[in-house]
């Protein structure tokens, strides 16, 4: 599904042959399919007025005005037959069921980075909240929307919440001017407790792996660190130097060059086929001999929110490899090796990384840095796609389809569809 302005288009993932177009009351702001893709929920923020529409039932629809209390966020519960509203200055959640057309209310949600968790299995969901100048976590079940636990958190400011895959830790991060993560059970149970250090700026991102055997924390001294399941101390850190010295490290540095012509083919005025060619550059990757050193961009120490520290974490499907990126050095994918707990690959771009992510299926990693190409990286080694069409096509981000066979690539104003081969076994 894509919005352009207040229309919903909804096309085939196999073939982007035109399925609905639904047409709203104002700008679409947000739009999130339900988990069993039957409802689509459009979020237009300016109005505060959700519209919902159906797949098996183009006649049908929802709307759900919030009136005076307006609009912030909207998401779906996981069973995909409730939706969940913010209001504005974050005085309630309201909860809407589509099927008995009842409303529930929570008050006191939290304003923060990741205030609304839910676990994988749908059964549960944590809300941050903050009352009385103290912060809270409530736990509901999400068949009854009952209250099962709340309890008071340690922490100043509470930044963020996140629960691990299999649905039985939590874990809470303080404000980054107060380095701690909280783990709690699923009863309110304080578990453990981690400080890495005290007066810099501490935690920045935080990624369980999907056996939830690990949990990464990325930090802004540059540091990864890395806390285990049983006793939840800390196993290793990983630093993100600007030199790369281990001959065990691989680095793929992207190169650009320039296309060769055949001079016989030149004719004035050029074809557009051969104009694009002239004038468009390619790249490959080559493999750097260490020591390899790499560009770093010094923060502005007196901004808020300084480039500087471990700001994006994701481990990869099968528990295998941890992707991370250091915001000053901005142009670099570092790729660990979780059983060796060692680096294992360094990808050297031409331009800042915009987003990388994790194939689904299997250990292959997607990468882009707001050109017209698009990175994989997998075991078997590093590939450049440079995505065909006309016009400056910046790739700011990109989602993989559930399947691992193909990923949708966002610029500003467009979309495409990439799809890969498979392999026959």
């Amino acid at each position: 599904a894509s919005c352009v302005q207040h229309r919903l288009v909804v096309r085939d993932a196999s073939s982007l042959q035109l399925l609905q177009l639904y047409t709203c009351l104002d700008q679409i702001q947000y739009i999130e399919w339900s988990s069993d893709s039957l409802f689509i929920l459009c979020a237009l923020y300016k109005r505060g007025v959700v519209q919902v529409w159906s797949l098996e039932q183009p006649d049908w629809h929802c709307r759900i005005d919030e009136g005076s209390a307006g609009l912030v966020a909207s998401c779906w519960s996981p069973d995909g037959r409730h939706i969940l509203n913010t209001t504005e200055f974050h005085l309630r959640i309201t909860v809407w069921s589509l099927c008995t057309k009842s409303v529930s209310y929570i008050k006191y949600p939290k304003a923060c980075q990741q205030g609304v968790v839910f676990t994988k299995d749908g059964r549960y969901m944590a809300v941050a909240e903050r009352r009385d100048c103290k912060d809270f976590i409530s736990i509901f079940v999400c068949s009854n929307w009952q209250l099962l636990r709340h309890f008071d958190t340690e922490t100043q400011d509470l930044s963020g919440i996140e629960w691990a895959p299999n649905g039985c830790v939590l874990a809470a991060w303080d404000t980054c001017l107060e380095y701690k993560v909280l783990l709690y059970s699923l009863d309110g149970r304080l578990l453990s407790s981690f400080r890495a250090y005290e007066w810099p700026l501490g935690v920045k991102s935080i990624a369980w792996s999907p056996s939830s055997q690990f949990l990464a924390i990325g930090s802004f001294d540059e540091k990864v660190r890395i806390l285990n399941h049983v006793t939840w101390k800390k196993i290793t850190e990983l630093d993100h130097p600007a030199t790369i010295a281990s001959k065990k490290t691989i680095v793929y540095k992207e190169v650009e060059k320039s296309p060769t012509v055949d001079t016989e083919r030149l004719s004035f005025p050029p074809t557009r086929e051969l104009a694009s060619s002239l004038f468009s550059t390619q790249s490959k990757y080559d493999i750097s001999q260490v020591p390899v050193s790499l560009q770093y961009v010094k923060p502005v120490a007196d901004r808020a929110n300084p480039k500087v520290g471990v700001g994006m974490l994701a481990f990869s499907a099968d528990n295998c490899f941890l992707a991370t990126k250091n915001d000053n050095i901005p142009n670099a994918v570092w790729i660990w090796d979780i059983r060796k707990l060692k680096l294992s690959v360094v990808l050297e771009q031409l331009c800042t990384i915009q987003c990388f992510q994790w194939d689904p299926c299997q250990p292959r990693l997607a990468v882009c840095t707001g050109t017209s190409r698009v990175y994989l990286w997998s075991p078997a080694g590093c590939v450049v796609v440079q995505v065909p069409g006309e016009g400056d096509f910046q790739i700011v981000s990109l989602s993989w389809r559930s399947s691992g066979d193909s990923m949708v690539l966002l610029s500003k104003d467009n979309f495409c569809v990439c799809y890969l081969e498979r392999e026959e076994v």
